[in-house]
């Protein structure tokens, strides 16, 4: 299954929602990828394995389930997620990547590509559609808790200098 959907980071038009700078959302993805408990509910916690240069090798515990995968920083760009498949969890990768067409507007791109499976035959194919609507629910509701809790990470540590 392929998913994207697209966050809107600034609007100028919404005098009610603070700004964040590209780089204010690129230290909040990348506090993502190093600390992903504080993001994700239900990790108990993350094992970085290796760091070599931008790419991390992570193990990520959920009570007694174990999760590795490898995380790509693309340098103020795009943080991608490499899940590796395993008996009770689906393989793929995730990218967040930031799009900033100009200097007022900013975006969050999120591209999911995951193992899945599409049904062939019609009833099958009705009740995967709908696994995968509920799927596609629940990655965007996280995505929108992601960019959420880095606008609180942010604003709450304006004054205190840099995320990590």
């Amino acid at each position: 299954m392929n998913f994207e959907h697209l966050i809107q980071i600034n609007d100028p038009l919404n005098p009610f929602v603070e700004s964040l700078t590209r780089e204010q959302l690129w230290e909040g993805l990348v506090l993502r990828a190093e600390q992903p408990q504080l993001f994700v509910l239900g990790l108990d916690s993350c094992t970085i394995i290796t760091r070599e240069g931008d790419v991390m090798e992570r193990e990520l515990h959920y009570g007694q389930a174990v999760v590795r995968d490898r995380v790509t920083l693309t340098a103020g760009t795009s943080v991608r997620y490499d899940i590796s498949p395993t008996a009770d969890y689906v393989g793929g990768s995730l990218t967040m990547a930031i799009e900033q067409p100009d200097e007022l507007q900013l975006f969050l791109r999120f591209t999911y590509a995951t193992t899945l499976p599409v049904a062939d035959d019609a009833a099958a194919s009705a009740d995967a559609h709908q696994t995968q609507e509920i799927v596609k629910s629940a990655y965007r509701e996280n995505d929108i808790d992601t960019v959420r809790l880095i606008r609180q990470f942010v604003h709450g540590r304006s004054e205190e200098g840099p995320l990590h």
